[in-house]
């Protein structure tokens, strides 16, 4: 008997299974080495094969220049999977002082999550550069994730800029004073000066994802 050009084999069904459940339980897809690590796989390549069998069959779609751009259309039985992926939110590497951190050159790709992944909307994410924040648990070469906004309160880890220059640090506020407090004691906080110094918010960070 011939089988459907849309049948999965036993291992495609099983990468597929492996999917939808790291997405129900991380909220964000895992990446091709991830897969071949979690099979056994000698490279990378052998889950890009299995990725593309089941991209050709129409049960996930592929965003090429995310590393984590799995998007699951169909369940292994072939019930349409309602997915709320978004693909296009950017990841903004090192920022240049003074540009805007959305610009163009920052860009170095895009990443597909839930939309239900954090409690507020991510509106891009910043690779974390620099040792700063590592007793909150934010490491070199990690994503924040941000939401745009200014309604932040103090606490908070946010991303500001001071003085041209882009930086992930808790906002602490005393009366009219700010100050931008390191997560690591070889830092000292950052006194804005309210006369001398260029101060904005640019986000509130909602969330981290690992860098692996």
């Amino acid at each position: 008997m011939r089988t459907s050009p849309e049948t999965l084999t036993d291992r495609q069904k099983e990468v597929l299974t492996f999917i939808i459940d790291h997405i129900g339980e991380r909220s964000f897809p895992p990446t091709v080495a991830e897969i071949a690590t979690k099979f056994g796989f000698n490279s990378p390549n052998a889950s890009a094969s299995h990725l593309n069998a089941l991209r050709k069959k129409g049960y996930i779609r592929i965003e090429p220049r995310a590393s984590r751009g799995i998007e699951v259309l169909k369940t292994t039985g072939g019930a349409v999977q309602h997915s709320t992926l978004t693909p296009s939110i950017p990841i903004v590497g090192r920022v240049s002082a003074g540009s805007p951190i959305l610009a163009e050159q920052h860009i170095e790709g895009e990443l597909a999550l839930d939309s239900d992944a954090f409690k507020k909307r991510a509106d891009y994410l910043l690779r974390v550069h620099g040792d700063s924040m590592i007793d909150a648990g934010i490491y070199e070469g990690d994503l924040i994730a941000v939401h745009r906004t200014q309604e932040v309160r103090s606490g908070d880890v946010i991303v500001a800029n001071v003085n041209g220059d882009v930086t992930v640090k808790t906002l602490r506020r005393k009366g009219k004073q700010v100050e931008l407090e390191a997560a690591n004691k070889r830092y000292k906080p950052i006194s804005v000066d309210n006369d001398k110094d260029e101060f904005a918010i640019e986000g509130l960070c909602v969330g981290v994802i690992r860098a692996m």
